[in-house]
């Protein structure tokens, strides 16, 4: 794995416990595939309706709050999974977890190729919805299991960046699929894709490294379920970070999954193939900006002003737009600084991931994922309600519509900024003088330290 390191102490929570032995490569390489393999899936569900968006509407006669309420449909279900989800891992296992949840996202994804109404959409993506609710956090619990601390925001990123298929996916190839096929057929596909991974998932996932799991989690104290949701929101800072992660992935994934297709078709006159190229591209530079802003808290020794950065430059891009129309150049151009400078979501898992021990790493990383899934519910359905606002006789919603939801976006996007300048700052390496950055561990009743 280069210079980063397989974690010799998996938590702190742990001390005493015997160091578990450093697992090949090719093991660490697997795990990172599979994590890949769950997100590259939810990213495809995630995004799929935006490059077909006005087939849907079309086809499905759907309005705009119709469409709106059917995308945050699938937040609102990975929402409401995050704390079973984060409880079913820390008592089974991510492995079995993310297996079981294969189920209904396949079923879901079925569903979806057969819809006929609006409400059969929203249930459709309801049901994929509650299948991806581990997909993302899973990477979390278990790189923060197999991987040195300083390695996390990298690996997280890796993760996300690899994860980015699905997106891809999403653009060019499922618009030219859609010319050949029609846009049902697609999501049969990837229904049974889904439970090929769940299946591969289960077989080969492993969820902590060669010889840790005995003398880890017997050392890991137990905490009931309410108890270790009260440790993590007690967690000072925690509430600042939730802010700025729940308007940053919600602002980015309401353009990209909502109105990215629409904006480009009604606009600028694109076709399913232009559309889809632009999307591609978006997914793409998302992926680039993962990779590239991963990194940068290791090389700055700074989380707070990683995130604060790239936030300013997603809010700028979000100005730009809600200040247009602008040429189609531009429009584009600052679509790609938005998916580009919006990346930093593995930096803020980190941040707040570094604060817990292991025995509360997945509820943690659930309860964490609550705060955008919060938002991407919220956000598609209110912006929903503005292009009715806007009376327009040409085709599709006014340009206007569009300027206004882009000026609500990036309203949000400021205030979380805002809130996020207040928290204190965690580095991922030691202070120059020595001392570790502070990391309280929540302290368990009946596990004195």
């Amino acid at each position: 794995m280069g210079r980063l390191q397989v974690n010799d102490r998996l938590a702190e929570g742990t001390k005493g416990a015997d160091a578990p032995p450093k697992p090949k490569w090719t093991a660490a390489l697997v795990v990172l595939l599979m994590l890949a393999s769950t997100t590259a899936l939810s990213q495809f569900f995630r995004s799929s309706t935006s490059v077909i968006g006005p087939e849907l509407i079309r086809d499905l006669a759907l309005s705009s709050e119709a469409l709106g309420f059917a995308n945050s449909a699938f937040f609102i279900a990975v929402f409401l999974g995050q704390i079973p989800v984060g409880m079913a891992f820390d008592r089974f296992g991510v492995r079995l977890t993310v297996a079981v949840l294969s189920v209904p996202m396949a079923a879901g994804a079925m569903l979806h190729g057969i819809a006929d109404t609006g409400m059969q959409l929203a249930a459709a993506r309801f049901l994929v919805g509650l299948g991806c609710a581990g997909s993302y956090t899973a990477g979390i619990v278990v790189i923060s299991r197999w991987f040195a601390k300083p390695s996390w925001s990298t690996l997280i990123s890796w993760q996300f960046s690899l994860g980015q298929v699905g997106l891809v996916l999403a653009g060019t190839p499922l618009a030219a699929a859609v010319g050949l096929v029609g846009w049902r057929f697609p999501f049969v596909v990837m229904g049974l894709i889904a439970m090929l991974v769940g299946y591969l998932f289960l077989t080969l996932m492993r969820d902590d490294p060669p010889g840790a799991t005995a003398s880890t989690r017997a050392a890991t104290p137990k905490v009931g379920a309410l108890q270790g949701l009260r440790q993590v929101l007690a967690t000072p800072g925690i509430i600042q970070v939730f802010c700025l992660y729940m308007v940053a992935f919600a602002s980015l994934v309401t353009v990209h999954v909502v109105w990215a297709g629409p904006y480009l078709h009604d606009v600028y006159g694109l076709d399913t193939i232009q559309r889809g190229n632009v999307l591609l591209g978006m997914a793409l530079v998302q992926t680039a900006g993962a990779l590239v802003v991963g990194p940068l808290d290791r090389l700055f020794n700074t989380r707070k002003w990683v995130s604060i950065g790239s936030g300013t430059l997603a809010l700028t891009a979000m100005s730009a737009l809600a200040l247009g129309p602008p040429s189609l150049e531009a429009a584009v151009g600052f679509l790609f600084l938005l998916s580009g400078s919006s990346a930093y979501g593995a930096v803020l898992f980190a941040q707040i991931r570094s604060l817990f021990p292991a025995h509360l790493a997945g509820r943690a990383a659930t309860l964490t994922n609550m705060a955008p899934l919060f938002g991407a519910s919220v956000l598609p359905t209110l912006t929903g309600f503005i292009p009715p606002l806007f009376p327009y006789d040409g085709p599709g919603y006014a340009p206007m519509a569009y300027r206004c939801i882009f000026a609500v976006l990036a309203l949000c996007l400021a205030a979380g900024l805002a809130i996020y300048l207040t928290v204190k700052d965690t580095k991922p390496r030691p202070s120059e003088d020595g001392a570790a950055t502070p990391a309280p561990e929540p302290r368990a009743e009946g596990h004195p330290r």
